[in-house]
Formats: structure tokens, sequence, C-alpha cells
């Protein structure tokens, strides 16, 4: 019997010959990511005694979530983590504004095909685009594999989705995986990996296939993975000069559990509150008024994310009362927004161009809903108090040209 994407990439980054599902690995990572929660890993890698990190290389830290700081607290985090880097000479900082962790990671080349990426953050997951494994872990793990190069892992056993038809005309990467969600469920594939296959998934640009494997996270997923092909060649070959070794599966993979979706039957679809599995088609909405449309995150905030709400704004304007709230992914995303008018035309249509960062995904660092105010996001979570309102809010978890119609009638529709 053959193996699947994650029992290969395992088996790699530990070192070993072989694994099946079950057995516990200590796998080495070609990268480790954290971001504002680095203030807190550090001082849990000082309480377990480290001295120096084990590799400046491997590291990578984002400033992303407090950009610009909120308030004292969080800005003396952000003085802690820069003095650790120097202190420690690790070689990739981001500063804030740079952009979201899970965009800079590959923007700048640091994911690669068939290695595991750590990261103490749950949509690390979004890296599998690049046939990687993007596994999460918490901050505890974390310092120690700054302490130490390693951690163990237990092979999960892999569920393989295929992603069949024709997508229609103006179904997205984000209604798709929404669809998805909604049928396996938010903890459908708990401690599994997932690995994406299909035409529509061969179709796909990276920008899809990264919001795809983000949002994988939402359904309990511990790695999920687009197997390599021409178009992650094409990615790797303008961000890149390393070395890399192509994992795919294996012919005769054996996987728990194969789900097969006819793309053609889904339509523009939205996460309702307060779950992320709770999606219906947008119009089965029945006059959802919003007071908050947001554009960006690290499930959409890329430029093809931007184009396609421009394309729906041009010449428009947002409904009055409603705020459009813009966070690009990056700084390079910005730039190239700028370069090709698009800011120019969300700005006319009234809304707000925020720096690069996580912003109101998180909410306490900026964006809060008021209680008794509906958003509808872009973003991958949509829980009671996710934007920093524990009171009766509702976020509704759409594409960008769901949120951008949106913003212009004032309610949620489909623009097509």
């Amino acid at each position: 019997m053959g193996s699947t994407m994650i029992e290969k990439i395992l088996v790699r980054s530990s070192g070993g010959e072989s694994a099946s599902v079950g057995d516990i690995l200590f796998v080495r990572p070609h990268r480790i990511l954290s971001h504002d929660n680095s203030a807190a890993i550090l001082g849990i890698f000082k309480k377990l005694g480290g001295k120096r990190v084990w590799d400046q290389d491997r590291i990578f830290i984002a400033l992303d979530h407090a950009v610009p700081p909120p308030d004292a607290k969080k800005a003396q985090s952000h003085t802690m983590i820069r003095d650790f880097v120097r202190e420690q000479g690790i070689r990739y900082f981001y500063e804030g504004g740079t952009g979201i962790c899970h965009q800079v990671l590959p923007e700048y080349g640091h994911v690669i095909p068939g290695v595991v990426i750590f990261g103490s953050d749950s949509h690390t997951t979004t890296h599998g685009a690049f046939g990687a494994a993007g596994i999460p872990i918490g901050r505890t793990e974390t310092a120690s594999v700054w302490a130490l190069g390693e951690t163990w892992l237990r092979v999960p056993p892999t569920i393989k989705i295929e992603l069949n038809g024709e997508v229609r005309e103006g179904v997205t990467p984000k209604d798709i995986i929404l669809y998805v969600i909604g049928m396996i469920t938010a903890d459908g594939a708990t401690y599994r990996a997932v690995e994406f296959h299909g035409p529509v998934t061969s179709k796909m640009n990276m920008s899809g296939r990264m919001t795809i494997c983000n949002m994988a996270a939402e359904m309990g997923a511990k790695a999920a993975m687009v197997p390599f092909d021409s178009i992650t060649s094409d990615w790797l070959e303008k961000v890149t000069n390393d070395e890399y070794q192509v994992v795919l599966p294996d012919d005769d993979a054996e996987y728990e559990k194969l789900i097969s979706i006819d793309c053609s039957r889904i339509t523009p679809q939205v996460a309702r509150p307060h779950k992320v599995d709770n999606v219906v088609p947008v119009s089965e909405l029945d006059e959802t008024r919003i007071d908050v449309a947001l554009l960006g995150t690290c499930t959409n905030g890329r430029i093809e994310d931007l184009r396609q709400a421009a394309a729906v704004l041009e010449d428009k304007k947002i409904s009055e009362g409603v705020r459009l709230r813009v966070y690009p992914a990056s700084r390079k995303v910005l730039k190239e927004a700028v370069d090709e008018g698009i800011i120019s035309i969300l700005l006319e249509s009234g809304a707000q161009v925020a720096v690069p960062a996580c912003g109101p995904c998180l909410g306490a660092y900026g964006g809060v809903l008021a209680p008794g105010e509906n958003c509808v996001s872009t973003a991958n979570r949509n829980f009671k108090g996710r934007m920093g309102c524990k009171e009766d809010t509702g976020i509704y978890l759409a594409s960008p040209a769901t949120v951008a119609a949106s913003a212009i009638e004032g309610r949620i529709v489909s623009y097509y």
C-alpha cells in the first residue's frame, strides 16, 4: 500500500524510512513561524531554560496582529520581540506593516514543497497550498522547537477531497471551501490531513489554493495540502532559489475517506453566525442588513481578492451607514493594488483602506463591532466575540465579491 502526502513529508522531515497512521515521529521543520504571540513564546522559552535558539535561519517572525499597537502593553510586547530578534540573531523578522505571516512567508520564498512548516497560529494550514505540510502547534511547543529544533507528531489519517465539475460564473474558491465545510462540519476533519484533488483544484491559482487550505483549519484539519504542479512551480520560480524535493501521494495511497464534490452545484455561499459550518447559499438569506463589510485577512486579502472586489465596486458607492474596511494581506499586495488602480477604486467607493495586517479579523486590535451590529467578512471565523464584541453581533463569512456587493446594497447579496 502506498503513502499519502502527510505520511511522506513527516517521514522525510524525521529522517525515517516509513511510517503509518498513528505512529509517533520526531519532526524537524523547514521553518517555524510566529507573530505577535512571540512575546509570550519567548517568555516560555526562557522559563524552559532556553539560552540560544537552535537555528536563527529557521525561525520566522512577523508582527501582524496588533498593528499598529492599540495600547502600551502591545507596543511593549513588540519591543520585547525586536530585542529578542537582535539578541538571537534571528534572520527572518518582518516588522509591522509588512503583512500577515501566512502571506509574507510564501511571498518571500520561505515555503517550499515537501517540507514541514510549523506555526503558532491555527491557520498555518495555509502553506499546504505549496505542497508542504503547514502544521499548527501551540506556544509551548513552539518555544521547545526554538530550543531543540524538533517536536513529536502523531501521523494523522488523510481525507482526500476531489473537487470536480465546472465552476459556475461568480463562484470562488471561498464559496467552494465554505460549501465543503458546511458539508463536512467544523470538526469533521479533526486531527486529519486533507488533500485537495480534482480538476477544479488543478485549475485554481495559488491564491485560491491558499484560501481553501487556510480554511481547512475550520473543519479541524491538522494539515491541508494541494499536490505540486506547474502552477506551484511557476509561483516558486518567482520567489525562491531554494532547492526542493516534490512530494506527491502514491496512486495506491490509503485514505481514511474519499469525498467527491460536484462543484457545478455550488452557488455563492455564506456562513451564518455563529459557526463556520452554518453555511447556506447567499440566495437563501432574507434581507440581512450589514453595518460593516471586511475585505482582507490571511484568507482573502491577496491581490486577486482585491481585484474581485474592485470589479464589483467600480463606479459605485457603498451604502450609507456601511463601513467597508480593507486590510491588504501584505505591503506587496498593497503596492500592487495601488499600481493597478485598485486602491483608487476602493477609496472612491467609500472604503477605509488600512495598514496590511490582521486588523478586525481578531477584533481586539482594531475594527471592533458594536453591540447589535452585523458584519459580512472575507475572514475565516465567525463565532460570537471574534471581532471584539461579545454581545449580540452577527459575523457572516463570504467571498470578496459577495462582501463588495453587500457593501453597495447594505444587506447581504450575491453579485451574480
